[in-house]
């Protein structure tokens, strides 16, 4: 059987190498691996996107965790910004369970789809603008196969940003915490903080801030045209 749309961009994503110096990055962490994940085999290859194809909702990060997704294998995954994650969306009805642990761990989503802006993890979690825009165009098709899809719930200013871009969004507010935009075609997209130890471990970002911003992406979501 030949492959569908989804199974040929996952494929082109997850055989990447685009950014030599992300390229360079991941391998270098999937071969010197933590201590504490010695005995593990790491992924160390860009990550697509995870979650329900017919989700009106999605959530876009900015890029895998280092000793998280780059390890596991699943964007959000085994990394404690992605147990703030899939916990919130348990908490709203989105996922069968709390937790996110390894591509085998039974996790499901419902109603939202989970991805990025960059599929490799950088180097102190800063991506360069020409990596951003080397990636951008698997995150344009993702959202453009999800043909149900209403709204998109932006974790952090970079995932904000990149999205107003690709969205071509006309003035929009300044990224904040609960920031709102209406996109040209009458989807929305809602800013959150994102659920990093920088922002969670300091109080700026509380569990119940995640709740309240999931829940108004997917009332925007109910609310858009579709």
């Amino acid at each position: 059987m030949a492959p569908g749309p989804w199974e040929e961009l996952n494929e082109e994503v997850v055989s990447c190498r685009r950014c030599e110096r992300l390229v360079a990055w991941r391998e270098a962490v999937a071969r010197d691996k933590r201590a504490s994940f010695a005995g593990q085999h790491y992924w160390g290859k860009p990550l697509p996107g995870f979650g329900d194809r017919a989700a009106r909702l999605a959530v876009v990060g900015l890029a895998p965790a280092a000793h998280g997704g780059n390890r596991t294998g699943r964007i959000f995954t085994g990394d404690r910004s992605g147990d703030w994650l899939w916990a919130a969306l348990w908490r709203a009805g989105l996922a069968n369970q709390p937790s996110s642990t390894a591509r085998d761990d039974g996790l499901k989503a419902k109603g939202v789809f989970v991805t990025a802006v960059v599929r490799c993890p950088p180097p102190a979690n800063r991506p360069l603008v020409a990596e951003r825009d080397n990636c951008i165009g698997y995150l344009r098709r993702e959202l453009e196969l999800l043909s149900s899809l209403r709204a998109v719930l932006a974790l952090g200013g970079f995932a904000y940003g990149a999205c107003c871009r690709l969205f071509g969004a006309r003035r929009p507010p300044r990224f904040a915490h609960g920031a709102e935009a209406q996109l040209p075609d009458g989807r929305w997209l809602v800013a959150s903080y994102h659920p990093s130890q920088q922002n969670t471990f300091t109080g700026r970002l509380s569990e119940q801030m995640l709740d309240s911003a999931i829940a108004r992406a997917l009332a925007r979501a109910s609310e858009a045209p579709g």
